[in-house]
C-alpha cells in the first residue's frame, strides 16, 4: 500500500479502541488490522456505530484511502464487510467492496448481482455503436458490467472502468456541445459603442479606481486589457456571448465587468450582476456607485433584506430602464423584478449558482442576453478546456500596480504565543486579523472542505468554534473578537461580517464561511489553524482576504501534521501565490481525488471518470470529438445518435446531464 491512493486489505481485527479528539463531541474509532505482511490502523471520525459492527478477532475486507504519516500508514474511513472466506460468493477472486445498508451483507448483495447478470445480462443492449467502440478500443457494455463485478484480473476491471468512464464523459461532452450550438442559434442585442466612447468609459473606471491609489491613474494590466477587448468585441455581435472570466485573487475582475456594464448602458441596455451573498452584493453596489455614477450609469441594489419602500423603488427603476446596472442576490429571480432591456448577465462566484438559476435570469432578458461568468478560483487549463468547452475563457493572472505582496509562513501550534503577540501589535496599529478554524463535523476526513461552506454545521462543531473564540479572547483581552460560522442565521453572519468590514472588530474567528470577495482593506493577517485540513484552493482563497489596503499582508498556516501530502500542500502555498500554478499543483497532489473546477461547470458530478487522472483527460478529449460528430450544427442528435442520446437523456450514466432535452444541463 502507498499513501494517497485507495487500498483494499483482507485482515483480522487485532485491536479496537475509541479515542477523544480535540473537538468536543467528536470521537474517533481506531481498528488495528493485521495480515501476514503487517498491521495498519483504520480510522473513522464520529461514526460511533463502527464499534458495534466490528469486534476483535473478526476477519474483514476493508477498502479506503491510504494516508501516510511519516513511516506509518492508515486507512481513512474505509468501507468494510465481514470476510466469510470460502462461504463468500467469489472467494479466491478479486472481490469488489460495496456500500451496504442495514440488513444487507456483502455476500447477499454479490449473490443478488450474480443472479441478476445470469438472468438478464443477455438482454442488455449497448447504445454505443460498435464503430465508436472499435475506434476507441472500448469493451461492450455487457462485458464491462460483468468485469466490474466479477473481474478475473485487474486489467479487465480497468478496461471495464474505462468503458463506463467513456460513456460518462461522452454524455457530458454531448451536453456541452449541445449547449454551445443551441446558444449560437439565438440572437442577442448588439452592445456596441464608438471607440472614443469606450476609451472614455475605461478612463473613467480607472480614474475611480485611482481614488484609492497614491499617484497617477492606474493602467490596466495586460490581462485586463485583453479581457476587456475580448468581451466588448463579443457583446457587439448578434451571437450570444458565453465567457468565463477567471481571475486570481485581486486581479481586478469586477473592474472588467463594470466596463462591460457601462458599454451596455451606452448601447441602451441593462446589466444584471448576480452575487452569492448580500454582503458581497452591497460591496459591489458601493464600488459601482463610486466608479460608474460619474459616467452617468445608475446602479441599483436588489436584495432580500430591503424595506418595502426600498424594494418598490428599486423595482420601479429596473422596470422603467433608468437603472442601467442591477446588482443583487437571489432577489433578482423574483417575478416582481422585471427588466426593461436586459442585455448582459454577469454572475460573480459563478459556482455558487446552478445552471437552472442562471437560465432563469437570462430568461428575463431581451432576446438572448450575453453571459459573463466570473470566478476567483483558478481552474487548471486542461480541466477548463474539457468542462468549459462550451464557453470562451479569459484569464487574469497579473496583479494591478500597487498591490502589496502577501507573505506566507508555516508555523506549529507551539509558536502560537508569539503569533498572538504579533496579532496584538497589528491591532494596535489599526489593522485586523482573520482566524480560520476547520469545519469538523461527523466525518472530517472525507473530501477536503470547500472554500465556501454550506449553511449546515453540526452543533458540536459550532460549539467548538465558539470555544476557540473564547480562548482567543482570554489570550487577547483587549481585542474586539467576532465569530462567524455556518450554524448561525444568515442575518447574524452578515451583521458580524459587516462589523468587521467597517472596523468595529479587531479579530474575526470563523470557518470558511468567511466571504470570498468581501474587501476589508485594514485586514492584514490571516491565521489558518490546523491548515493541513484544507485544500490548496481553500488556502489560496483565504490568503487573498488580506493585504488589500496597500499595506503588507501575512498568511500564517498553523499545522502539527507530519502527513506528507498535507505538508506538500502547505509548502506549495508558501512557495507561490499564483493561483493558476497552484491549481495545476492541486491537481497533481490530489491525483485520483476531486479536481478543482469539476463542481463549477454546472454539470452532474462524475462517478466513474476522474479528470485528476491523465488517462481520463485523454479519454475526455476523445469523447469531445465523438460528441461533435453526433450532433448537428443546431445541437440536435443526428439519426445515428438518436438511441445513444436518448439513453443518456434517460439518466445513463450520469443522471440528468441530457435529461429532458433541455438546451442546458441540469445543475449539479
Amino acid at each position: 500500500m502507498h499513501g494517497g491512493v485507495p487500498g483494499t486489505i483482507r485482515a483480522r481485527v487485532a485491536d479496537l479502541r475509541i479515542e477523544k479528539t480535540w473537538r468536543r463531541g467528536v470521537q474517533r474509532t481506531i481498528a488495528t488490522l493485521v495480515d501476514e505482511s503487517g498491521a495498519i490502523d483504520a480510522i473513522w471520525y464520529g461514526r460511533r456505530f463502527i464499534e458495534r459492527r466490528l469486534h476483535v478477532g473478526q476477519q474483514v475486507v476493508a477498502s479506503g484511502r491510504v494516508k501516510a504519516q511519516g513511516w506509518t500508514l492508515t486507512l481513512e474511513a474505509p468501507e468494510f464487510s465481514p470476510d466469510e472466506g470460502d462461504a463468500q460468493v467469489g472467494a479466491g477472486r478479486i472481490v469488489p467492496i460495496y456500500r451496504l445498508t442495514t440488513g444487507i451483507t456483502a455476500p447477499t448483495l454479490r449473490r443478488a448481482i450474480r443472479a441478476l447478470l445470469d438472468t438478464h445480462g443477455a438482454t442488455l443492449s449497448d447504445p454505443l455503436p460498435h464503430e465508436i467502440r472499435d475506434a476507441h478500443h472500448l469493451m461492450g457494455l455487457r462485458e464491462a458490467i460483468e468485469c466490474l463485478h466479477w473481474p478475473e484480473e485487474f486489467e479487465r476491471r480497468d478496461a471495464a472502468l474505462r468503458r463506463l468512464a467513456f460513456d460518462e464523459l461522452l454524455a457530458v461532452q454531448c451536453a456541452l456541445v449541445r449547449r454551445r450550438r443551441r446558444m449560437t442559434r439565438g440572437t442577442s442585442p448588439l452592445l456596441k459603442t464608438s471607440a472614443a466612447l469606450r476609451a472614455a468609459i475605461e478612463e473613467g473606471v480607472r480614474a475611480g479606481i485611482g481614488e484609492n491609489v497614491v499617484g497617477a491613474t492606474p493602467e490596466w494590466t495586460s490581462d485586463q486589457a485583453a479581457a476587456i477587448e475580448a468581451i466588448c468585441t463579443a457583446i457587439a455581435q448578434p451571437e450570444p456571448m458565453m465567457r468565463l472570466l477567471q481571475g486570481d485573487v485581486g486581479t481586478g475582475k469586477t473592474a472588467v465587468a463594470f466596463v462591460a456594464a457601462a458599454v451596455a448602458a451606452r448601447a441602451g441596455y441593462q446589466t444584471a450582476l448576480l452575487a452569492p451573498t448580500e454582503l458581497l452584493a452591497r460591496q459591489h453596489a458601493a464600488t459601482a456607485a463610486r466608479l460608474l455614477t460619474p459616467l452617468g450609469v445608475l446602479s441599483v441594489l436588489r436584495v432580500g433584506s430591503q424595506t418595502t419602500e426600498e424594494r418598490r423603488t428599486a423595482q420601479q427603476q429596473i422596470a422603467d430602464g433608468s437603472a442601467a446596472l442591477v446588482i443583487g442576490t437571489h432577489a433578482l429571480f423574483t417575478e416582481a423584478t422585471e427588466f426593461s432591456r436586459l442585455g448582459l448577465v454577469v454572475v460573480d462566484e459563478q459556482h455558487r449558482f446552478g445552471v437552472e438559476e442562471r437560465s432563469r435570469l437570462l430568461a428575463k432578458g431581451d432576446g438572448e442576453p450575453h453571459l459573463l461568468l466570473m470566478t476567483a478560483t483558478p481552474i487548471p487549463r486542461t480541466i477548463a478546456q474539457l468542462l468549459y468547452a462550451d464557453m470562451d475563457v479569459s484569464e487574469l493572472r497579473s496583479l494591478p500596480a500597487g498591490r502589496k505582496e502577501i507573505r506566507t509562513a508555516i508555523r506549529t501550534s507551539s509558536e502560537l504565543d508569539r503569533l498572538w503577540e504579533f496579532v496584538q501589535s497589528e491591532a494596535s496599529a489599526g489593522r485586523q486579523t482573520f482566524v480560520v478554524v476547520p469545519r469538523i463535523s461527523a466525518d472530517p476526513l472525507g473530501e477536503e472542505p470547500s472554500w465556501y461552506e454550506s449553511p449546515e454545521l453540526d452543533a458540536a462543531a459550532a460549539k467548538g468554534i465558539e470555544e476557540e473564540a473564547d480562548r482567543i479572547r482570554l489570550r487577547l483581552p483587549g481585542l474586539r473578537v467576532g465569530v462567524v460560522h455556518g450554524a448561525q442565521p444568515a442575518t447574524v453572519r452578515t451583521s458580524t461580517m459587516a462589523e468587521f468590514a467597517r472596523g468595529a472588530l479587531d479579530l474575526l474567528v470563523g470557518t470558511t464561511v468567511i466571504e470570498v470577495g468581501v474587501d476589508v482593506p485594514q485586514a492584514s493577517t490571516m491565521i489558518v489553524l490546523t491548515a493541513d485540513r484544507f485544500g490548496l484552493a481553500t488556502l489560496h482563497q483565504l490568503r487573498g482576504r488580506v493585504g488589500r489596503g496597500g499595506h503588507e499582508g501575512w498568511c500564517v498556516l498553523v499545522s502539527d501534521s507530519d502527513d506528507e501530502v498535507a505538508q506538500a500542500r502547505l509548502r506549495a502555498i508558501a512557495e507561490t501565490r499564483d493561483g493558476f500554478v497552484l491549481a495545476e499543483r492541486d491537481m497533481e497532489l490530489r491525483g485520483e481525488g476531486s479536481v478543482l473546477g469539476t463542481a463549477q461547470s454546472g454539470l452532474p458530478p462524475l462517478r466513474v471518470a476522474n479528470l485528476g487522472r491523465a488517462d481520463d483527460r485523454v479519454l475526455a478529449v476523445e469523447a469531445r470529438h465523438v460528441a461533435e460528430e453526433l450532433l448537428s450544427d443546431q445541437g440536435d442528435p443526428l439519426p445515428s445518435a438518436t438511441e445513444l442520446l436518448a439513453g443518456y437523456a434517460a439518466g445513463w450514466p450520469v443522471g440528468s446531464a441530457l435529461a429532458g432535452g433541455a438546451s442546458t444541463p441540469a445543475p449539479a
